[in-house]
């Protein structure tokens, strides 16, 4: 017995094992872990002016599962049957099992410079001073933690708000997949959505 994987090519060409655990997900306790609001986090970089982004490297995958629950994670495929070492994507407890790890290594920057939310890493800073020493000091907690980021997905030293009408339909897709968190995400999205339709002048304004 085993879960069904199968493997599909992600859009920067890059391979992804798919397995599909939702029968183990229907027998297994869910962790109640409380994920941030949104809304919170944004109130925390009032007065920011310079920020960063990073971005894990397949960042479930940095997480090791306990021995004893290896066997849970056995897959088949026509080679055979598998067992995973590492967190997979697809259990029902592993982004509130990568939430806990990641706010228990940034615990003395919460708060401060630090927003962490799953995999995604936000340094954000008042000064360039200030910013220069809260990014090495991230850099520096990642590196004694053995955690690796993916450079090909973070941004650094962010100022200017985003003027190319793609980089808007990009920030509007992705801030959609948190609309669930958001009340009144749709009013709350109407002035970007404005920017994005055909034959609008694009003014960047207050509103946005």
């Amino acid at each position: 017995m085993g879960s069904t994987g199968a493997i599909r090519e992600k859009k920067d060409g890059t391979i992804q094992m798919c397995i599909d655990y939702c029968q183990l997900n229907k027998l297994t306790i869910k962790n109640k872990y409380p994920l941030p609001r949104i809304d919170d986090l944004f109130d925390q970089f009032r007065g920011a002016s310079v920020f960063s982004k990073i971005d894990l490297r397949s960042g479930y995958h940095q997480l090791r599962v306990k021995e004893a629950d290896i066997h849970k994670t056995t897959f088949r495929t026509r080679y055979g049957h598998y067992k995973l070492l590492v967190m997979p994507f697809g259990l029902t407890n592993t982004p509130a099992a990568f939430m806990d790890l990641m706010n228990l290594v940034f615990q003395p920057f919460l708060d401060r410079f630090v927003v962490v939310f799953i995999d995604d890493i936000l340094i954000y800073s008042e000064t360039d001073e200030k910013h220069d020493e809260h990014l090495r000091i991230v850099l520096q907690v990642l590196r004694e933690k053995k955690l690796y980021a993916k450079f090909s997905k973070c941004e650094f030293w962010l100022r200017e708000p985003p003027r190319p009408v793609s980089e808007i339909q990009s920030f509007l897709g992705l801030a959609g997949y948190y609309r669930r968190f958001v009340e009144g995400f749709s009013v709350k999205a109407v002035p970007l959505t404005k920017l994005i339709r055909k034959g609008v002048p694009f003014v960047w304004t207050d509103k946005q």
